[in-house]
């Protein structure tokens, strides 16, 4: 180590070279490559350390680190008691990635001043970087083993968080709070390690210790707390912590958008709704809007959707999925007209331009007019080619009396993926509409070879299988292997209860009445939970009616019946479902 006179003379002559920087502002030559401040040589071996320094100087300042780093040590060669000039290289050194090179300098400043606090901090954050949290760890407690400083424990905290030495960094947070209480950080830092320590309580009290030192941040503070109340899977706590931020400032866009959002997912949509409108009712700018709109059509409220919808176009005249979003909501209220309208504003060049182009392409299905339904999905084809565009193709070729031509398209896209099951699927439903079962069935079992776990081909078989009332057992694995890929599949699951009321009218026949009531029971069990799954359906509930006919309840199979009718029963799937009511209603003397 230097002695004391020698770091003397070093600080003094380090002064010179400030004032020579100084000098050296802008207006004053600078060391431009391989020259000196007067214009001659840079490399001066007689020149004093304060000259090597300017010249390192006028490199840094320019971003030439390595001729800088040169000059340097040339620098505390000529002077080698200048702490600052230790420090200098180390930091530049460190900043250009060489921490090896960093860490023999800042070791260096440290042997000529151990007491420097800025060189201690800086050469424990050098040895946390290379891995030696030992002797990081040393140089920052002192001689009674307590961190040198504010700073110090700080570093020490996060040493010890990142080894996962949790009680060790426990204790520092504490210390640093009690030393300094009112260091923002110190309080953090306790709340960090109650919070890895899952002492959620702890964590709480200290983020509001901090809010009251410093209430200026209580917004992120509580923000932060709502967080981690919802990572926790508390969404309770998270609306509670929300809407105190709002108590303090009930115009904050955002936090009305996280409690929105917390409220939607504890199914209190309402609530949602009321929050974004905000204190006037007018949601506060177009996103907003835009996001009321979405809830209430979540939510149901088509109309009040298909309104908020139109004014957020207006005030976003070039966001086109609110108009794709407004053709949604226009088609839940029946007005296709309009609907269609918002469908064809969707521009080619738009991402929601191919799904407009499937929706027209329903519409003109549903009424019948399957050559304009066609030249829609082509379209949406065009701009966005999906397996699964082909194969609606395929059914809008068929429902047109194209049968032939849309097994001749599928089989052409066979040539192209022969393993593709879903194709084999495709035709498998094209033959059976056509009432071709065993060529259905036929197809069906190929799609199941190339993939086992189709749970749409599993359900087609065993449902085929159960209104033929064959092979019910084994139908009813594979219907139950289909709701294990899909188990909130309500027509996978009609197929079960479906196939339940087969197996008991086969038990009934054998004369085992006790076993057949169980799979009528269970019957009902699983079609009320298919209805529930698919929001209601007109075949789910015709078979419900007949479930409750065979147990000898005619008014309740009445008014399954009768639902079905409501919900518009499919003809060709339901051609004695007319019937069966009128049959009821004689019966029951309602005719």
């Amino acid at each position: 180590m230097s002695a004391p006179r020698s770091r003397r003379r070093s600080v003094r002559s380090l002064g010179a070279a400030l004032l020579l920087v100084a000098l050296a502002a802008p207006g004053c030559s600078t060391v431009a490559g391989r020259a000196a401040p007067d214009g001659g040589r840079e490399v001066r071996p007689e020149a004093p350390a304060d000259y090597d320094f300017l010249v390192g100087r006028n490199h840094e300042l320019a971003g030439r680190i390595p001729e800088a780093v040169a000059a340097y040590q040339r620098a505390v060669e000529k002077d080698p008691g200048a702490v600052a000039l230790y420090r200098k290289l180390a930091e530049l050194l460190a900043r250009n990635g060489d921490y090896a090179g960093a860490l023999r300098y800042a070791e260096r400043a440290y042997d000529l001043a151990p007491e420097d606090p800025n060189t201690r901090l800086f050469l424990a954050s050098l040895y946390r970087i290379q891995r030696d949290l030992g002797s990081a760890e040393a140089v920052l407690r002192g001689d009674g083993g307590e961190p040198l400083g504010r700073d110090a424990g700080l570093l020490l905290f996060n040493i010890y968080i990142e080894t996962d030495r949790n009680e060790e960094a426990l204790a520092v947070a504490r210390s640093l709070v009690q030393q300094h209480p009112e260091e923002i950080r110190a309080h953090m830092a306790l709340a960090g390690v109650y919070q890895k320590l899952d002492r959620i309580d702890e964590f709480e009290a200290s983020l509001r210790d901090v809010m009251e030192l410093h209430p200026g941040n209580r917004t992120a503070i509580l923000t932060t707390l709502a967080r981690v109340r919802r990572e926790r899977d508390d969404r309770e706590g998270e609306v509670a912590v929300l809407r105190e931020i709002l108590e303090g400032d009930p115009d904050h866009l955002a936090t009305r958008s996280a409690l929105a959002e917390a409220l939607v997912a504890l199914d209190r949509t309402d609530e949602a709704i009321a929050v974004l409108e905000g204190p006037d009712g007018s949601g506060g700018n177009s996103q907003v809007t835009l996001r009321l709109a979405l809830l209430e059509y979540q939510a149901g409220r088509y109309e009040s959707a298909a309104e908020r919808l139109r004014l957020a176009f207006e005030e976003l005249p070039g966001e086109y999925e609110i108009v794709y979003f407004l053709g949604l909501a226009l088609q839940r209220i029946d007005d296709f007209e309009s609907a269609a309208r918002a469908f064809r504003e969707v521009p080619p060049q738009h991402e929601r331009y191919a799904d407009a182009r499937v929706q027209l392409a329903a519409a003109y299905e549903r009424e019948g007019n399957y050559s304009a339904a066609i030249a829609e999905i082509e379209r949406a084809r065009a701009a966005r080619p999906l397996r699964e565009y082909d194969l609606y193709l395929a059914t809008l070729q068929a429902k047109s009396g194209d049968f032939s031509g849309a097994v001749a398209f599928l089989e052409d896209l066979l040539r192209e993926d022969p393993d593709d099951d879903e194709i084999f699927y495709n035709l498998g439903v094209l033959y059976g509409e056509e009432k071709r079962i065993d060529d259905a069935l036929r197809y069906m079992h190929v799609a199941l070879e190339k993939n086992p776990e189709n749970a749409s081909a599993l359900n087609y078989v065993a449902y085929t299988w159960a209104e033929r009332g064959e092979n019910l057992e084994e139908a009813e694995r594979m219907v139950l292997r289909a709701l294990e890929l899909r188990p909130h599949d309500g027509f996978i699951t009609d197929s079960l209860g479906w196939i339940y009321y087969m197996q008991a009218r086969a038990l009934l026949d054998a004369g085992r009445d006790e076993e057949a009531r169980a799979r009528l029971e269970s019957a009902v069990e699983e079609l009320e939970r298919a209805s529930e799954l698919s929001g209601g359906d007109p075949v789910i509930s015709e078979h419900l009616g007949d479930v409750h006919r065979v147990l000898d309840d005619p008014r309740r199979a009445l008014e399954y019946y009768e639902e079905a009718i409501r919900l518009e029963p499919r003809e060709a799937e339901q051609p004695d479902l007319r019937r069966k009511r009128d049959e009821l209603r004689r019966e029951l003397g309602l005719q």
